[in-house]
């Protein structure tokens, strides 16, 4: 019997399993928030590709239209859920020595926790010079 009792003190077999079982639920909430900013900091590279290639697109000559400045920043974006996307605004400054255009463009993005969720908003703003006419 006593044999037994100190055959089971120094069994560790099951210490690691113990172990593993303790740290897997950080690991897992660790993974998945690494996973959540992948998936913010992708939006945030869409939505400032987007913008910038709308102000690149509005200093070309002749002066592109602001639907046309729309159109392109439409055509760019990458990594933005449609129902998240706001705007983008396009002002156009053609009164002002030099002309210039303001873009603005938003987005919500939702990230989730293990013990809730939160909605982060992105924006981007961007005022390109625009060549005389």
């Amino acid at each position: 019997m006593i044999r037994l009792a100190l055959n089971l003190r120094s069994d560790e077999s099951a210490a690691s399993m113990l172990e593993f079982a303790l740290v897997i639920p950080a690991l897992m909430a660790m993974l998945l928030g690494i996973a959540e900013l992948g998936i913010l900091f992708l939006a945030q590279a869409g939505l400032k590709n987007a913008v910038a290639e709308g102000a690149r697109y509005a200093t070309i000559s002749p002066r592109p239209s602001q639907t046309a400045i729309e159109t392109k920043i439409a055509a760019k974006k990458f990594g933005l859920v449609a129902g998240g996307i706001t705007g983008p605004t396009v002002t156009l400054n053609t009164t002002a020595s030099p002309a210039y255009v303001d873009i603005t463009m938003g987005y919500s993005q939702t990230i989730y926790f293990i013990f809730g969720s939160r909605t982060v908003t992105l924006s981007e703003s961007r005022r390109a010079y625009m060549p005389p006419t």
